[in-house]
Order: C-alpha cells, then sequence, then structure tokens
C-alpha cells in the first residue's frame, strides 16, 4: 500500500491510501452485516479474482480496518469481520450509493449482491416516511437474511435478530430496484417482479412504499 500511496498531508487522501484500491470498499460492504468466511466473500465477489481478494483483505487487515478470527466450536471456521474502526465507513458507502444512484448511468439491471441492497434500503429510506412503520420484515435476499425495524425514528437494517418476524420478503436483490426507483409497491407488482411474501402482506408492502423514491 506504501507504493500506492498519495504522499499528500491531507486526512482524505490517507483514507483512498487505505481503503481506495479496487475491491476494497465492497469486501468492506458486505462485511457490514457480520463476519464472513472467505468463500463467502469470493462468492459475493464474484468479478475480484481469489489473489486480489486476499491481497485487498491483507491490505485491509494490515490498515486496522477488518481482523480475521477463528469462530469457536462447531463451526471452527476462519472469518473476516470489520473492526469498530472499519465499521464507521457504513455511513461513508451509503452516501456514495445515494450519490451514485443519481448518475444516468446507473444500471440497476446490473448483479446485486444481498449486502449491496440491504445497505439501499437503509441508506435511501427518508425517515418521515419510515418513522410510522410498524413490524419487523424480514428480507430473504438470495439466500442471506436481513431484518428491517423502525427504531428511534429511522429504518434499522441488520443482520437477523432471532426475534420472530412479521412479514417476509423473499427476492433476488436486484428485483427490489424497481421499487426504490418509484414503481408502486402493490401486491400485484410485487409478484409480477418476481417477489414473494410471507406473514403480513400489508406490512411487507408498506416496507417497500416507505423506502420508495
Amino acid at each position: 500500500m506504501v507504493a500506492r500511496a498519495y504522499d499528500e498531508g491531507c486526512a482524505a487522501t490517507h483514507a483512498l491510501d487505505l481503503v481506495g484500491e479496487r475491491w476494497a470498499l465492497l469486501i468492506v460492504r458486505e462485511l457490514l452485516f457480520g463476519p464472513k468466511r472467505f468463500t463467502d466473500l469470493d462468492g459475493r465477489l464474484a468479478g475480484a479474482s481469489t489473489s486480489v481478494l486476499s491481497q485487498r483483505l491483507q491490505e485491509l487487515a494490515a490498515a486496522g480496518v477488518l481482523t480475521r478470527r477463528k469462530l469457536p466450536p462447531p463451526a471452527g471456521s476462519w472469518v473476516y469481520e470489520l473492526t469498530d474502526w472499519g465499521r464507521e465507513l457504513e455511513p461513508i458507502i451509503m452516501g456514495l450509493g445515494r450519490w451514485g444512484i443519481q448518475s444516468p448511468r446507473f444500471d440497476c439491471e446490473a448483479p446485486v449482491t444481498p449486502a449491496s441492497m440491504a445497505l439501499a434500503l437503509k441508506g435511501f429510506a427518508p425517515s418521515a416516511r419510515v418513522e410510522k412503520l410498524a413490524g419487523l420484515v424480514e428480507l430473504e435476499l438470495d439466500g442471506e437474511v436481513f431484518h428491517a425495524f423502525v427504531q428511534d425514528g429511522r429504518l434499522r437494517v441488520t443482520a437477523a435478530t432471532g426475534r420472530h418476524p412479521d412479514a417476509r420478503i423473499i427476492a433476488s436483490p436486484g428485483r427490489l430496484w424497481p421499487f426504490l426507483r418509484g414503481l408502486a409497491a402493490t401486491p400485484g407488482n410485487l409478484r409480477n417482479n418476481g417477489i414473494r411474501t410471507e406473514g403480513d402482506e400489508a406490512t411487507a408492502v408498506a416496507l417497500l412504499v416507505a423506502v420508495g423514491s
């Protein structure tokens, strides 16, 4: 990383020295909802070679952004997880998403990971729309499970909490983009876009109405 440094006495350029390499911030994005194994990251960041992914993980660990640890038995797997300082990148990544979606060149048909969509739901939701939402909605996006609920007037999207959801949304992540970009979140439109709901359908629909632009 030293060889690629900007060599400027600016905090922003120093931050780019640490996380500005290709795939670095996307690794952080994938870890914002909890630790992952190398194989999990490799599967979600399909465009990164295993050698590049390994190098970025080493660089981010050396910078103090993430750490590697072994899960206790019976799992016993080695996982990567963000440090407290690494987790402070979340609002920066969400801010980049809010800025990037305004680009006329943004392609909502391109592949999107579950973590990316979970962040989009969390980052694009205006407080005025979500503060009256009730209930816990479970999102199952390509096999990864997240929980969405309102706390302190803001929409929280986290890894599964262990609580029983009032409603479930089961979909491929990209199927949710039309609703974030203005498509009316009606039961019919959900079904037409390949989205399945379980439990209280009204609660599931209300979430997508609230996060729509």
